[in-house]
């Protein structure tokens, strides 16, 4: 009897749990879409200013094409969902936020709030970078090498689809500070071990670079050394999180007389 009385106060939370876990997801769907049927009957005017660092620099007379059958309604759409889940970003954290703050000491929401925030506005950082300053450039580049006789006519999805991996490339890649911030703050690593792999970090970022962008050297160090310049931002920042030594350590009430039950 005392078994089976156990057992149900363990399945009770696990099933509350996963009720609280679809409800947010849904809020998250319902917001999404929501928004989604805001921005849908403005998908070509979106498109169009997504296109418009390709367009300024592709010949006179030369335009955008769609292969596919489905493609000029489709692919807007597309973007319009995408941009959709990029305007309620701040939704989707803050619903995870409600959901695993409650399991959390603390300490740990006071640091992960606002490194939620920080990595969405980071996030956001290199979007806005890749748009603003990659594109014209690299675009520039990639048109003005064309071979003569060859007209430059880019499909509207595969346009979408590379400009789409720019995006979270830059923006993942805007996320270094925070991943360095979060390692000091574990204590996986020291600021000093980070400073001195300063070079393999370097070399590292022009690594990462080379696949994620178009094979010319500009596009590479436009993501690369902003990730070196992130690193050292990080890595400053990081010094205010490292741990102190242990009879420096001054824990919140909730972790004195822990004993891991």
């Amino acid at each position: 009897m005392t078994q089976n009385n156990s057992d149900r106060s363990v399945e009770q939370p696990f099933i509350s749990h996963l009720i609280e876990l679809r409800d947010r997801l849904l809020k998250v769907v319902v917001c999404i879409a929501v928004v989604f049927l805001g921005l849908a009957s403005y998908a070509n005017d979106i498109y169009t200013i997504l296109a418009g660092p390709l367009t300024k620099h592709m010949p006179t007379n030369s335009t955008m094409i769609a292969i596919d059958v489905g493609s000029p309604f489709f692919t807007p759409f597309k973007l319009a969902l995408v941009v959709s889940i990029f305007i309620t970003v701040p939704i989707i954290l803050h619903q995870f936020w409600a959901f695993v703050a409650p399991g959390l000491y603390r300490r740990e929401r006071r640091m992960i709030l606002p490194l939620l925030i920080a990595s969405t506005l980071l996030f956001y950082l290199g979007v806005v970078f890749a748009y603003f300053v990659v594109f014209p450039l690299v675009f520039g580049f990639l048109t003005a090498a064309a071979p003569e006789g060859v007209a430059v006519m880019t499909d509207i999805s595969k346009y979408l689809d590379f400009v789409l991996t720019m995006f979270f490339a830059f923006g993942i890649c805007f996320e270094v500070p925070i991943v360095t911030i979060v390692l000091v703050w574990m204590g996986l690593v020291t600021p000093a071990d980070l400073a001195d792999k300063r070079p393999y970090v370097i070399v590292g970022a022009f690594i990462i670079a080379m696949p994620l962008t178009p094979p010319d050297p500009i596009s590479q160090s436009l993501l690369a050394v902003p990730m070196w310049m992130l690193f050292e931002i990080g890595l400053l920042c990081s010094k205010l999180f490292a741990p102190k030594p242990n009879n420096e350590i001054n824990y919140p009430a909730e972790y004195q007389n822990f004993d891991g039950d």
